[in-house]
């Protein structure tokens, strides 16, 4: 294989990209009353959602060390791709391009090193699943023969015309790691009020609406998505969800009832998702 394709693990492999060779996970971690958890193929969601549930303190992550992307971007790929978390949500991408830099200037030195291998780090501007579609977007330009540079190029552009939005059962670990900056607080829990999330172009969370209960709240999400639509038979659709796949079949019903796409897939929440997302989150990328 010429080339490989890095995602930190925010973002959540399907079962045929994680046979496919081409994908590798750059691991946070999560912390719950002082015990690491390493998001990787070991994580167990429901135990950890009973861990976060019983604890009195909010989790925290990790985003991965630059030396763990060095070790990453190393091998005989000539082409490497990473996708991050919004840098805006964290220093995975800053740690991503760290990593980059230090790769170059180690291997330079060496005569058979860097001669030859492009690295290129993309910030999301999303999460989850939007990163699941950012890297399969650069596996389809890849197949296609692209180059390096257009390859950059073309899923850059997918990134600046792709929407994410969601919608949590509650908003406390994303509010209590300070993701929500400039949002004001939600007088939610006694009118049982869910609003409707989304993240700005320059990868920011921001609110898009709201609603009474969980499924006018879905149902609103899907409508805005709907109308905001462009160009959906070209796109494919991506949906995740934190311990709730009815709940996410649902949505992918209403929307598919409402918009035309190129394909449609539901992953369940890794990790970091599940940490932020929390039990019965729905996130939409399209």
């Amino acid at each position: 294989m010429d080339y490989k394709i890095i995602v930190d693990s925010c973002g959540e492999l399907t079962h045929k990209m994680k046979e496919s060779g081409v994908f590798q996970t750059a691991s946070l971690s999560m912390q719950v009353d002082g015990d690491v958890i390493i998001d990787d193929e070991t994580f167990d969601q429901a135990d950890f959602i009973r861990r976060v549930a019983a604890s009195p303190e909010c989790p925290k992550s990790s985003c991965p060390s630059p030396e763990k992307y060095m070790e990453l971007y190393s091998g005989s790929e000539k082409r490497v791709y990473a996708v991050t978390l919004s840098a805006e949500l964290s220093g995975s991408y800053n740690s991503a391009e760290l990593g980059k830099k230090l790769w170059l200037e180690e291997n330079a030195k060496e005569e058979t090193g860097a001669e030859g291998k492009q690295i290129y780090v993309f910030n999301s501007r999303s999460a989850s699943v939007g990163e699941t579609l950012i890297a399969c977007k650069i596996q389809e330009c890849e197949e296609k023969g692209f180059s390096f540079e257009d390859t950059v190029n073309c899923v850059e552009d997918y990134i600046a015309g792709q929407h994410t939005y969601f919608v949590l059962e509650n908003l406390d670990t994303l509010r209590k790691n300070g993701r929500l900056t400039g949002i004001r607080s939600f007088v939610a829990s006694a009118l049982n009020i869910k609003p409707v999330m989304g993240a700005t172009p320059e990868g920011t969370i921001c609110q898009l609406g709201q609603a009474r209960g969980i499924k006018k709240a879905l149902a609103k999400m899907t409508e805005q998505i709907a109308a905001e639509g462009q160009r959906t038979k070209e796109k494919v659709l991506g949906i995740s969800h934190c311990n709730c796949p009815e709940r996410a079949r649902e949505v992918q019903r209403m929307l598919l009832d409402k918009i035309q796409v190129k394909d449609s897939f539901i992953v369940d929440t890794a990790g970091i998702s599940t940490m932020y997302a929390n039990d019965g989150g729905i996130i939409v990328v399209l």
